[in-house]
Formats: C-alpha cells, sequence, structure tokens
C-alpha cells in the first residue's frame, strides 16, 4: 500500500465536506475520485499533498515516496521556451551527460599524458621495475568513476532525454514549429498543458491529476492514456471524462454527499454496480414504506372496530412497527436538475445547408471547400484536433466569424439557439436573476427563480453576479438560457466542459429526447457516443462523414487512413457510411429494440395494475362486510393468489426484459 487514508473529515465553517473518508492506495493501482461538482474531490487532493490539513483522520504516505499533483488551472509565466521548460526537468541527467564528456576529455588528456610517460621512459631507459606514474592511477581512478555514472546514466535512459521530452511535447498536441515559444505567452490551456509535460517527466511515485484532459484534443488525450497505461507507478484522478476513465483506471472512488466508497473496475463498471445498489436500495426503501403504510392502515383500521380484541392486535402491531429501524431516503443524484429541449415550432427538413466553405488566418488556413448538409432531427457531432477550425465553423454558422468564402443557408422556420463554450453571451457584471430576466421580460419572478431552481440556483443564489461563478455554475446558466430559447436547432461548442457527470447525463438524456436538430463541437467521447447520430471529422483541411456514433467512427477511422494515409482526401467531404449489410443489420436491431421497449412498457403496465389489484383485496378484506362473508372471502384469497403468482413471473420477466434493454444499450 502506497497510500493510506483513515477516517479523514474536513470542513469550512459549518460546511462539512468530507466526513470520515477512507480508502486507499496500491503501488502500481490506476484511480479516479468521482463526484459532482462542489463535493470535495479537488480538497481530497490538497490534503493528500499536504496544502490542507483535515480535520480529523489519517493520511499516510509510503516512506520515500514521492507525489506529483497536476491542479485544474496553473500560473506558470516562465520566460523560457516551452521545450526548456520541460527539458529543465530532466536537468540532472543533463548535467550527468555533461560531466560525462568532461571525464572524457580528461581520460583523453591523461591517456596522452601517460603515453608520453611511456614513451620518456623507455626513451632515458628506465625500466620495469620503476614505480607508475601518478597520472596512471589518475586515469584508473577516473576511469572507475566514469563507469558508475555512466552506467547510472544508462539505467536512467539518459541518451533518450531530447527525444522523451519532444515525444511528451507532441503527444500533448504541441506542434514543433511551437517548441521555441515563451511559456509565459501562451493561453491558460496551453500553461496546463505544459505543466501537465512537466510533470510526467518527474515520474512521481504517485501522481495526482486534477481534470488533466481539459483543454487535450482527441488525440491528445489517446496519448495520455496509453502514457498512464504504462506508467508503472500509481495515479489517483480526478475527472469527468467517462470514455478516459473506462480506459485508464482500474478502480473507483465515490464521494458522495460527503462519504467515501469504493468499487473496484472502471467507470462503466462502477456505474453498473451504483445503478444496482441504488436500485437495491430505492427497493428495499419503497417496501419498507409500503409495509409501514399497510401496518398503519391495518391498525388504524382495528382500532375503528373498538373492540378489545381489536385493539389489542393494533396496538401489538404498533409495538412492531416501533422496533422498525427506519431505511432513510436513497439520495436522488439526478432529481435536483431538470433540464429538457422543447421546440416552439418544428423546422423544415432541410435545417443547414454549408457550400464551398474556407477559412483562413493570417499565415494559418484552416479549411477550404467545404461541403455539409444538415437535416431536421439528426445529431451531429464535428471533430477534430485542436486549431483545426471546429469552433470557427459555429461562429460562422451564427454570423459571429465571416467566412473567407462559401455560403451557409438555413432552411425554413430554423430557429437557432447557441452555447458557447467560453459563455460570451453571458453578461458578466448582471446577476443570475437579471441574466434571465433581461432577455424573458414576460417572465414572473416565481418563473423564473423555478427555471434557476431547477439548475440548482436557489435561495441568493439567483442575486449573484455571473462574474462569481464557477466555469460548472456558467455552464448550468448558459444551459438554462438555452432550455428558454426553445430553439429547434441547437449548436453547441463543448457543452460538456466543466460539468460534472451528474450533469453530462441529464444534458445526454435531454438531447436523446429533442425532436429537434444538434450540431456540437465536443472532446468527450462518452458524450458522443451517447449523443451523436453522425459524426464530421475536421481533418487537413476536409471534412470526412462518418455515419454513426464514436464507436461507429472508431471502426472505421483505421479503414479511411488505410485509403487516404495522412494526406488530404480528394474531395472536401468524404463520406463513411455502413455496408448494405450494416445497414439491414442495424434495421433489424432498431426494431428488436422497439419490440423489448414495447414488451418492457407492457409488463411494467400490467405489473402496476396487479399490484394495485392486489392492495385492493388487502382492503376489500378488511371489510367487516366481506370477510364475514366466507364465500366472498374465499373468492378473493383465490385471486389474490393468483395474483402473487402472476406477479412473481413478472418480476421475473421484468428483470429479464431489463436486462436484455440494458445490453442492447451497451
Amino acid at each position: 500500500m502506497i497510500l493510506s487514508c483513515q477516517n479523514i473529515t474536513k470542513a469550512f465553517g459549518t460546511d462539512v465536506i468530507v466526513s470520515e473518508a477512507s480508502f486507499h492506495l496500491e503501488e502500481r493501482e490506476k484511480a479516479a475520485i468521482v463526484g459532482i461538482n462542489g463535493a470535495g474531490k479537488t480538497t481530497i487532493l490538497r490534503m493528500i499533498t499536504g496544502e490542507l490539513e483535515p480535520d480529523s483522520g489519517v493520511i499516510s504516505i509510503a516512506k520515500g515516496k514521492t507525489i506529483g499533483y497536476l491542479r485544474q488551472h496553473q500560473d506558470v509565466n516562465s520566460e523560457a521556451s516551452i521545450y526548456s521548460e520541460l527539458l529543465d526537468v530532466k536537468k540532472d541527467l543533463l548535467q550527468m551527460e555533461q560531466s560525462l564528456r568532461q571525464m572524457e576529455e580528461q581520460m583523453k588528456l591523461l591517456a596522452a599524458k601517460k603515453e608520453q610517460d611511456q614513451l620518456r621512459g623507455r626513451h632515458d631507459g628506465s625500466g620495469s621495475g620503476e614505480p607508475k606514474p601518478s597520472g596512471e592511477g589518475e586515469y584508473e581512478a577516473l576511469m572507475d568513476r566514469y563507469n558508475r555514472v555512466l552506467t547510472e546514466f544508462e539505467n536512467r535512459n539518459g541518451y533518450a532525454v531530447k527525444s522523451e521530452v519532444t515525444g511528451v511535447l507532441k503527444g500533448l498536441g504541441f506542434a514543433q514549429e511551437e517548441f521555441d515559444k515563451p511559456v509565459c505567452t501562451l493561453s491558460g490551456g496551453q500553461k496546463t498543458r505544459v505543466a501537465l509535460g512537466r510533470l510526467l517527466l518527474t515520474e512521481p511515485d504517485i501522481l495526482l491529476l486534477d481534470e488533466p484532459t481539459n483543454h487535450l484534443d482527441l488525440n491528445s488525450i489517446a496519448w495520455l492514456e496509453n502514457y498512464l497505461l504504462n506508467y508503472d507507478k500509481a495515479v489517483l484522478i480526478v475527472a469527468h471524462d467517462r470514455y478516459f476513465l473506462n480506459r485508464v483506471v482500474t478502480k473507483i472512488i465515490e464521494l458522495d454527499n460527503r462519504h467515501v466508497m469504493s468499487f473496484s473496475g472502471n467507470y462503466s463498471d462502477y456505474a453498473q454496480k451504483k445503478a444496482q445498489l441504488r436500485e437495491i436500495q430505492w427497493k428495499a426503501y419503497l417496501n419498507q414504506q409500503q409495509e409501514i403504510k399497510h401496518q398503519e392502515e391495518v391498525i388504524t383500521k382495528l382500532k375503528s372496530f373498538n373492540r378489545e380484541k381489536s385493539i389489542k392486535r393494533a396496538e401489538s402491531r404498533e409495538k412492531m412497527l416501533g422496533k422498525i429501524e427506519v431505511l432513510e431516503r436513497p439520495f436522488e443524484v439526478n432529481a435536483d436538475m431538470h433540464l429538457r429541449f422543447s421546440p416552439q415550432i418544428a423546422s423544415g427538413n432541410d435545417v443547414l445547408q454549408v457550400r464551398h466553405l474556407s477559412k483562413s488566418w493570417p499565415g494559418n488556413p484552416l479549411f477550404s471547400n467545404l461541403d455539409f448538409d444538415i437535416r431536421r432531427g439528426e445529431r451531429v457531432a464535428i471533430i477534430g484536433d485542436n486549431g483545426t477550425g471546429k469552433t470557427t465553423i459555429l461562429k460562422i454558422i451564427n454570423e459571429l466569424e465571416a467566412a473567407d468564402a462559401g455560403e451557409v443557408t438555413t432552411g425554413s422556420r430554423v430557429q437557432i439557439g447557441y452555447y458557447d463554450q467560453e459563455h460570451q453571451q453571458l453578461h458578466m457584471e448582471k446577476t443570475l436573476f437579471d441574466e434571465i430576466s433581461d432577455v424573458y421580460p414576460d417572465m414572473t419572478e416565481t418563473e423564473i427563480r423555478g427555471v434557476l431552481a431547477s439548475f440548482l440556483f436557489t435561495g441568493d443564489d439567483v442575486f449573484k453576479r455571473i462574474c462569481e461563478l464557477s466555469g460548472g455554475e456558467r455552464g448550468r446558466l448558459a444551459l438554462a438560457r438555452l432550455m428558454l430559447s426553445r430553439a429547434n436547432f441547437l449548436i453547441l461548442d463543448e457543452p460538456t466542459n466543466h460539468l460534472d457527470i451528474t450533469s453530462k447525463e441529464i444534458l445526454e438524456e435531454a438531447l436523446r429526447n429533442y425532436s429537434g436538430t444538434v450540431l456540437y463541437v465536443s472532446h468527450d467521447r462518452y458524450f458522443i457516443n451517447q449523443t451523436a447520430t453522425r459524426i464530421l471529422e475536421l481533418k487537413n483541411g476536409n471534412l470526412i462523414n462518418y455515419i454513426g456514433n464514436y464507436d461507429y467512427y472508431l471502426e472505421k477511422v483505421e479503414e479511411l487512413t488505410r485509403i487516404y494515409g495522412n494526406t488530404p482526401a480528394p474531395q472536401s467531404t468524404v463520406t463513411v457510411s455502413s455496408s448494405k449489410e450494416d445497414r439491414a443489420r442495424r434495421k433489424e436491431e432498431q426494431a428488436r429494440k422497439k419490440r423489448l421497449m414495447s414488451e418492457l412498457k407492457k409488463t411494467e403496465e400490467r405489473i402496476a395494475w396487479l399490484e394495485e389489484r392486489d392492495r385492493a383485496i388487502d382492503g376489500l378484506l378488511l371489510d367487516e362486510a366481506v370477510f364475514s362473508d366466507v364465500e366472498k372471502c374465499t373468492e378473493l384469497s383465490i385471486e389474490k393468489a393468483s395474483v402473487a403468482e402472476e406477479l412473481e413471473q413478472l418480476y421475473s420477466r421484468w428483470e429479464e426484459l431489463s436486462e436484455q434493454q440494458e445490453d442492447a444499450v451497451s
């Protein structure tokens, strides 16, 4: 065990963040801390590094082990170049190499001196019995020292230092021509990438990463995944990138409502286990509540008979009821935030037409001659490396940037709703309440408060200025504005940035249920996989069209790479679609899913009816006019047994259908 946290508690004032949390990390283990924004994930990392002290509990780190910590936000203002900043991490190896070169020069001089001494000895007739010259002993001592330093240098892979630095920089998305840029001139996201590169090169025994995939494009994230998978030391990650967590980690540490619980496996394993656990908790809670309600009704009914025997039976039941350890109502993760996009009117079938679109910046051509169409009901994701022009395309469509050439045409009755990743459409000096009321003046104060509450802004929070909000809070406010717009064509630029996993899942569900059209840019592969019906990859200045989600894209991208290699495709837009067999298989699969959902719905409706009938029979059996009628009681008892038998069969069938549906979705 390399790291142990035992019963740690941390509060800020009266706000308890973590309560008696315990977990551990083994050597070479890859684990993630997950939880909603504000749950205390970063607080735990800061306590592990010693930046914060826990109020109680013990944090133990194995003796002699080093910790490296990547913060979410970096304040790096070095005048050094990007390359020099990372190379500085390996300065001890560079100094070792320099020392080796110096010793080599010294050995050359000593060897030359030794040779001269030998020649001089032969010339003046010195015999072999004379003592060794002092230079020879100095040479041997230097050679011994040189061999020791060289062995350490080679063991630490010293010859590969510069190529290692170059590989990390390129892996993190820096082009060769950017290596000489001073760090102080970089953007916040670029500085974070530099800090991540430095940290990886230090190779600490425990690597703490807080949102490491922020500011990375898809290729850089894939590179980081492979790097961490091959990293032979411990890693503890805070991240909302579920695809990334699925590939990298083998343990999930969940921080939920101040408490910690550990789950083995990746994120999907955790989500499945968590759902099962939550279902068990809910079922136990609801069953107990139902039993309590039933017992209370029976007690009330027995007392109403006002007979000594009935009253005694009621009192006996009350005693039994008082001994029950009442279960707490399970915390509902998605209960508080409500997001539903509802278009005011339906658009025409042709939503967007783009023809011969071109754009370049001085010395930086982005794309040229792009053609693509978007039709009603599609959810299209644009993906590609950073700097290829994805956001620029969205801005051109929204008339926030001018194209160099080409035309953008929207269809009939198209109403656009735009989500900007920088939230520039929000007015930073306004309060949340004013931001909504100024855009929608017809809304009442109660209505505005209701909308903001559905996005987790309650009480005096509505009077906070937007500039005081976190990135995640600004994202939720922007989503609230977008929802109120009732647009039928949503254009979203990195909508999942700064959102926690729960909020992402709510957004995914809202987009899947949206009857309008969606075009978005995202680096969140899990989000893309859950929402996209089509992917446009911007590569080498051209668009490649994949008719499917992210998993389908991965299947086909290798095939396309074999065809075109790293050269631009011959057309501005290449379509990669499924074969006739693929389409038939997909159609059959969709039909199967539809039949499955239909049967599941019918089963649930039948269960609900039978459960209601079972409760009705219980009520009838308590009716004096009924339980005094032997024939009627017998009839109802037979029916109750029949209902119970059918319910048991339906419960089993429902479980089978639910598992089949889960398999179909996954």
